[in-house]
């Protein structure tokens, strides 16, 4: 039986700032009306400072999260979101679920039931959806689209996967070819969140970026840690010899200049995505291709598509030889970027085996190219 609307959001209201809360969503949308943001999640997190709520909208291109403090500021934030025009409320406490429809002619249909059988943990200490929180200040700062957010996910967790669950402290960064930086500025976050003392510099050519990365820092909060200078890859200097090195989408033999300084370095960690291969393609089409394997490179797209596996083998194949255990794995997937191969690095100072030289022999035998990354280190 349909109730007055005011009734029942003023019953949703106590339930929203009741402790016993446990998740509550507002979604859909009145007749003749639309409200500002498509969706809210409500649910409590225990945080360090205490239990906040935390409120998640989506205002249709991305989620933006936020944590209100219990009292006037919860209050105010549940109240502007009883006061948009949803057409649906399903709130769960752990004493029942209320599940609310506003009709069309602006009523509101209540149901009332049991509470879920599992109740979500309250916190941070629960298994997270990310590795850095969509709510984190720095996507405030540098832009949080769905696509960025999957890439900022996708390159943490391949961090995660190559850096020990111990970390050292100081850890030491460097990003080569930091561009923008929010790479940069989200392994610093997630980095320190992990307990670590942690320094990074940025490098990129372009002294504007520098400037704009340095005042990204200031905003932040960590101007200190993170710092930024203008340079090349292959002549910029630091104030430290750095544990990991970063080097993500620096184009064509750009990468290999980072990869080359992270092996002069010894760093212990490398993660590097690269970016167009132009340099081993050049020396393909000049080439003849070993028989029987003309065809792979007989036709313009296919030449490209080959010289970017060949160039990538033989980066993992010298970084091998220079002692490091190498994975190549997949960056994001290809649906969100076509620029989506990782190579992660170990350094464990193993001495190369003869088969492995061998390989790399023979590739580039066969093949009769030179990389960029061999000149380099030789």
């Amino acid at each position: 039986m349909p109730q007055p609307l005011a009734d029942v959001l003023a019953e949703v209201r106590t339930l929203l700032l009741d402790p016993a809360l446990t998740r509550a969503v507002a979604a859909g949308r009145r007749r003749g009306h639309t409200p500002t943001v498509t969706r809210a999640e409500l649910r409590p997190v225990a945080l360090k400072g205490g239990t906040h709520l935390q409120i998640v909208t989506d205002d249709g291109a991305r989620p933006f999260t936020r944590n209100v403090a219990p009292g006037a500021e919860a209050e105010a934030a549940v109240d502007a979101l009883l006061a948009e025009p949803f057409g649906n409320w399903h709130v769960e406490t752990t004493a029942a679920t209320v599940q609310v429809r506003i009709t069309k002619k602006g009523d509101a249909q209540v149901h009332r039931g049991a509470p879920p059988s599992a109740a979500p943990a309250a916190g941070h200490d629960r298994e997270k959806q990310w590795l850095l929180d969509p709510g984190d200040p720095l996507f405030q700062v540098v832009g949080g689209s769905a696509a960025k957010r999957r890439q900022v996910d996708a390159f943490l967790r391949a961090l995660a996967a190559t850096l020990p669950a111990s970390l050292p402290s100081p850890l030491r960064v460097v990003d080569l070819g930091c561009g923008n930086a929010y790479l940069t500025f989200a392994a610093y976050r997630y980095l320190t969140s992990r307990g670590a003392k942690v320094q990074v510099v940025g490098v990129d050519v372009r002294e504007d970026q520098r400037v704009r990365n340095t005042a990204v820092a200031a905003s932040l909060g960590c101007a200190d840690d993170v710092t930024f200078v203008a340079g090349t890859i292959s002549s910029a200097e630091l104030p430290f010899e750095p544990d990991l090195v970063l080097a993500l989408h620096a184009c064509d033999t750009a990468t290999d200049e980072a990869l080359a300084r992270a092996v002069q370095w010894s760093a212990r960690w490398v993660l590097a995505a690269p970016c167009c291969h132009h340099d081993i393609a050049a020396q393909l089409k000049g080439n003849a291709a070993p028989a029987p394997f003309g065809e792979l490179t007989r036709h313009a797209i296919m030449r490209e598509r080959f010289a970017d596996v060949l160039t990538d083998t033989l980066r993992a194949s010298l970084l091998r030889l220079r002692g490091y255990k190498v994975d190549v794995v997949e960056f994001i997937d290809s649906a969100h970027t076509p620029r989506n191969l990782l190579l992660r690095a170990r350094r464990t100072d193993a001495e190369p085996t003869p088969a492995q030289r061998a390989e790399y022999e023979s590739l580039t035998t066969q093949w009769s190219v030179t990389p960029a990354l061999e000149k380099l280190l030789s």
